[in-house]
């Protein structure tokens, strides 16, 4: 008999002593459009971090506004993994760039926006990111189990990039959230970063906006469960 995955979700977070928290962010931000509608609308309401293009970014936007590099522009060879800020390159005209970005994103967001670096394609550098800090960066954000405090980093992805880059379904998404949620309980990773969900408005298709609105209702109304503003994640 098949297994509910919403069922299995809520039955792991049955057994967390008090709610595991959750938070969410968006990539590849650029102007408003419908696609960035229809999330803020399946959202409901839910605070949420929206990963902007400092170089392309064009009007108003909402939420938290974190920096998504600076062009999104893949610097690596065509044997190599896509990044804009990885090891092909030196470090000093990534931070000039880096800053560039700051700059505008600053004057385009003031106070909503927070000096956080989402590096294109979640990669970076480790020496560049060992540089952040020091540069005056508040924090990173990338994807995998946080290495560090400096980090706040996002888990579940719901795109299937090899398959089409349409949604990959409730089941396969579902079971990466209570994996993640079932590692933190048990302490294989840091327990205290909250559980990222991360989306691309652009790429999303309808069956994948059903779902964001879905789950956003299932972790406010579950108990043990319950949503972080992503803007208290980095003091300044």
């Amino acid at each position: 008999m098949a297994v509910d995955p919403w069922q299995a979700l809520s039955d792991e977070l049955d057994l967390w002593a008090k709610p595991a928290e959750f938070w969410w962010r968006d990539d590849d931000a650029e102007a408003w459009t419908s696609a960035l509608e229809r999330l803020v609308e399946a959202l409901e309401g839910i605070p949420f971090a929206l990963a902007v293009i400092p170089a392309r970014a064009d009007g108003d936007l909402p939420g938290t506004i974190l920096q998504h590099g600076w062009r999104h522009r893949n610097h690596a060879g065509q044997a190599e993994k896509k990044a804009e800020f990885g090891p092909h390159r030196c470090c000093e005209p990534m931070l000039a760039e880096l800053e560039a970005g700051r700059e505008r994103l600053q004057t385009l967001y003031g106070a909503r926006f927070l000096p956080v670096i989402v590096p294109p394609w979640n990669r970076i550098a480790p020496v560049l990111a060992a540089r952040l800090p020091a540069a005056g960066w508040q924090g990173l954000s990338v994807f995998r189990p946080r290495w560090s405090a400096f980090e706040t980093n996002t888990h579940v992805d719901p795109v299937a990039w090899r398959a089409r880059r349409c949604f990959r379904g409730e089941a396969g998404t579902l079971d990466d959230i209570a994996t993640h949620l079932r590692a933190r309980r048990l302490g294989r990773v840091d327990w205290s970063e909250p559980t990222g969900i991360l989306s691309h408005h652009l790429v999303a298709d309808a069956r994948s906006f059903v779902f964001f609105r879905d789950l956003a209702r299932f972790i406010t109304t579950h108990p043990r469960a319950c949503w972080r503003d992503p803007a208290t994640f980095w003091p300044a």
